[in-house]
């Protein structure tokens, strides 16, 4: 039996199984079967994880042992390849450095690189300005074909466009991601509240839309460890969408404001958390429509431990 066609050690099989997951280490100890299904297993798990949500832990902040996280998927990376280490030899053309390295990059990082550009984005909520639809310590997917494509879908500046391609207006009530107009390296959440050439107000603390008061419910007292106490309402906006927002505090600055008209190609956006959102009332102004980075979608993990089971799908309705 010659060298090449040894079995692979154990620590070697660990080693690239740390690096390149089961799928690079079961090619590497030359079992291309056992190396699809684990690539397979591994997608149909991470889809099913991301669509049902994370669990988490009552009240425990897990935002650093989240970091951990590659460390631990290292070590059962390693737990599955080890054992099958004797069991084959490294005699098929995938076996080899150079075709383990390939095939984990191509069936990685480019098929990373296209999910996160065209598909779906991963963002976390580092504040209580969309409270309480979004909250605090909140990991949402964001739709990155829902509005089309534009020169910050994609990282490194890698599609140099102006304006969009494949360009869809968002509609009235929509989550979105986007890029402050005046620090565009800065990503914002807020809902979309005016569409072109709207009229929109604040008036004694109700929204008006083209000088129509949008409805407006008392639905009850809420409170929280990061707001503190507030009332919570139904606001439903002329195309039905509904969903609710807290007030602190009567006579906020926001509450009152000059009327605005939103110009053609941007819009007129507002936190649910009307007392603590800098939104379009303030600094951030009129977001280009160039500047939506995508649609906020669904919900999967919160790293603070709180609950959001009830809150997972993002549609713009309230219940």
């Amino acid at each position: 039996m010659t060298e090449e066609t040894k079995s692979r050690s154990r620590w070697s099989a660990a080693l690239v199984s740390v690096f390149g997951g089961p799928f690079g280490g079961f090619l590497w100890i030359g079992s291309g079967k056992l190396a699809v299904i684990s690539l397979v297993l591994t997608i149909v798990v991470g889809i099913a994880l991301c669509w049902i949500g994370f669990p988490v832990l009552s009240g425990k902040d897990l935002s650093g042992p989240a970091n951990l996280s590659s460390v631990g998927l290292a070590i059962l990376s390693v737990a599955l390849v080890v054992p099958f280490a004797h069991r084959f030899k490294p005699d098929k053309w995938y076996g080899h450095g150079l075709s383990v390295l390939a095939l984990v990059f191509m069936t990685s990082y480019p098929v990373a690189f296209a999910i996160r550009s065209f598909l779906f984005q991963s963002f976390s909520m580092p504040s209580n300005s969309m409270v309480p639809t979004l909250v605090d310590g909140d990991y949402f997917f964001a739709s990155k074909f829902a509005y089309g494509y534009c020169r910050y879908s994609v990282p490194f500046g890698l599609l140099p466009v102006d304006g969009r391609v494949f360009g869809v207006a968002p509609q009235r009530g929509d989550i979105v991601v986007f890029r402050l107009p005046s620090e565009p390296s800065t990503d914002y959440v807020k809902r979309v509240i005016g569409l072109p050439g709207d009229k929109i107000q604040m008036i004694g603390g109700l929204l008006h839309i083209n000088d129509v008061p949008v409805r407006l419910e008392e639905i009850g007292p809420y409170s929280s460890d990061d707001t503190g106490p507030a009332k919570q309402q139904r606001e439903t906006l002329p195309n039905g969408v509904s969903y609710f927002i807290v007030s602190l505090t009567d006579g906020s600055v926001g509450d009152d404001t000059m009327a605005w008209t939103v110009p053609e190609g941007h819009y007129f956006m507002l936190g649910d958390n009307r007392d603590n959102s800098s939104d379009s009332r303030f600094r951030v102004g009129m977001v280009p429509f160039e500047n939506l980075v995508g649609k906020a979608v669904r919900l999967f993990w919160n790293s603070k431990g709180k609950d959001y089971s009830s809150r997972q799908t993002l549609d713009g309705q309230g219940k």
